[in-house]
């Protein structure tokens, strides 16, 4: 079985990912939140909700032996490349595929591509050579006894597949089981797997 990359969540502090999620307390409130770079707490709290994309590329980066730069500061070099747009009423869009492309290649030379229309069932082959794979599925995926109201909305990084089970690690599991090392079948993967996301394969030839 194929050893998962580091873990790296979309806030910094892991025990308090169920707490944010409900609301109970605000991203700014995560003590650790300095070390993601940050601005300030009001910063962080703004941008780390839209981070699930970046903390999966500091997991594939990590994957493939390149120490990842702090969330924030990948979040911001990610946008230079057109992968976040923050618009004029402050919402920040993406992850835009094509920008993390761009990035990967430009800034690390690792080879990737976008993905799309590829069904779930796939995913083994897509992962054969080390690739590992960023995949759009719903926020739901980490109660996996519920049914989500559509497909998509969320990344996670899939690593691994191996007797019709994917693992992967969920940048906003609300628990360590739901966070790194998950395994589920792809039969229950398909049903939040929006059938696109980003192939990362590895240092480009």
């Amino acid at each position: 079985m194929r050893l998962p990359p580091p873990y790296f969540g979309q806030w910094e502090s892991r025990d308090l990912f169920a707490a944010i999620l409900a609301k109970d307390i605000t991203a700014g409130e995560d003590p650790l939140w300095p070390r993601s770079g940050a601005r300030d707490a009001e910063d962080y709290d703004r941008w780390s909700w839209h981070l699930c994309g970046t903390a999966c590329l500091r997991m594939a980066l990590a994957g493939l032996g390149v120490e990842p730069p702090p969330l924030l500061d990948l979040a911001r070099a990610i946008a230079r490349h057109g992968g976040y747009v923050e618009q004029e009423d402050g919402w920040i869009r993406g992850l835009i595929y094509a920008g993390a492309v761009t990035l990967l290649e430009q800034e690390y030379g690792i080879a990737s591509e976008i993905v799309l229309d590829r069904p779930t069932e796939m995913i083994p082959a897509l992962l054969e050579q080390g690739a590992t794979y960023i995949a759009s599925v719903h926020p739901m995926i980490r109660s996996p006894t519920e049914d989500p109201p559509h497909r998509g909305g969320h990344l996670v990084l899939v690593y691994a597949a191996q007797g019709g089970v994917l693992r992967f690690h969920n940048p906003s599991g609300d628990t360590r089981e739901t966070q790194e090392d998950v395994a589920m079948p792809i039969a229950d993967f398909a049903r939040y797997h929006a059938e696109r996301g980003i192939l990362v394969r590895g240092r480009a030839a």
